[in-house]
């Protein structure tokens, strides 16, 4: 190794040559041996000898690409902002698992009621007016209001005897023949269940199963008819507690569940009457529409004031006056068609 005593420093008073530092003299003395020639500097890029450099910028850099806390810059958040959000994954739609059994046309004409696939009567006429109204009302509701809660229509009466039942079964039976829809007609009449007896349909769990026992599933209750777009939910067993299974907090998820993933079904219940038992005040708190059918000259005042205060949940309820024998317009249906309706 080649000693610094033996390097001649330059004489006292004189610089030295060519303004060279005392380490490059050396290294033209040893003729490069043993020094590398890394004193000569790197030329610098042009790009970045006319860039003004700021002091700590290289620092600054370097923190803002190795520390994952460092604040996002203008240009980072502007990015992330114009970046498209994630489409939102579809819901599935639950489909009915439970029995397809076939409508007694016979049944429905015996009893007065539509008949599918039948002639068109003044019956189905009007029914057809009163469906609209619905589906305009489901098709556009009211925004403050749950988009599923638009697709439940109540059908109650002030009291018994006043053709909530007929009215429920001939608009279920009027909205199957939409091309955009379907229909499911829940009887929820738990205490007297006539729905089923008058299409012709056997027994079988239902509603108030599917609310008692969370081990059944609603969609295997759900009877799947030969009629194109309806179904029917069964009331199921029969229990004293049904206005209470109503107020849980399950009965939301099991209504929910179905109108699941399909937005063209409507949901008809066949409620008890409002004056009569206590199940038609709690279905209206998740129905989007009730429709309050009342009995030409036999429906007092007093009782559909009553009727309408007990159904104030709902915000939108419709008046059908039904067993009407005059037309304040005129209007009839029956002798357009060739028939003689009432």
């Amino acid at each position: 190794m080649t000693e610094l005593k033996n390097i001649p420093l330059p004489p006292e008073g004189e610089k030295p040559e060519d303004g060279k530092s005392l380490l490059e003299r050396a290294g033209n003395l040893l003729g490069g041996e043993g020094v590398p020639g890394a004193f000569r500097s790197a030329p610098v890029p042009r790009a970045l000898a006319e860039r003004p450099r700021k002091r700590g910028e290289e620092r600054k850099r370097a923190r803002a690409v190795l520390s994952p806390e460092a604040p996002a810059t203008e240009d980072m958040t502007t990015a992330a902002a114009e970046m498209p959000a994630a489409p939102a994954a579809p819901i599935p739609p639950v489909r009915f698992t439970g029995p397809e059994l076939r409508i007694d046309r016979e049944r429905l004409r015996d009893q007065g009621l539509i008949v599918p696939g039948g002639p068109v009567t003044s019956l189905l006429e009007e029914f057809r007016i009163v469906k609209r109204e619905l589906l305009n009302a489901a098709r556009d509701p009211d925004p403050a209001l749950p988009p599923q809660r638009a697709q439940f229509v109540l059908i109650c009466s002030p009291h018994p005897g006043e053709g909530k039942t007929f009215c429920a079964i001939n608009l279920a039976l009027a909205m199957a023949a939409e091309k955009d829809s379907e229909v499911l007609l829940v009887d929820a009449d738990f205490a007297k269940p006539s729905v089923l007896s008058l299409l012709g349909l056997p027994r079988g769990p239902g509603l108030m199963d599917a609310l008692a026992d969370p081990g059944i599933a609603v969609e295997d209750c759900v009877i799947s008819t030969d009629i194109p777009g309806l179904h029917v939910l069964p009331a199921g067993n029969q229990t004293a507690s049904d206005s209470e299974y109503l107020g849980s907090r399950r009965t939301s998820d099991v209504l929910m569940r179905l109108v699941q993933g399909t937005p063209d079904r409507i949901v008809i219940f066949d409620s008890p009457p409002a004056l009569a038992a206590s199940p038609a005040a709690e279905l209206a708190k998740f129905v989007g529409q009730a429709v309050l059918v009342t009995r030409a000259d036999s429906t007092g005042q007093s009782a559909l004031e009553d009727a309408l205060q007990l159904l104030s949940h709902c915000h939108d309820i419709k008046l059908l006056l039904n067993a009407v024998n005059f037309s304040p317009s005129g209007r009839r249906f029956g002798s357009y068609y060739g028939y003689s309706g009432e």
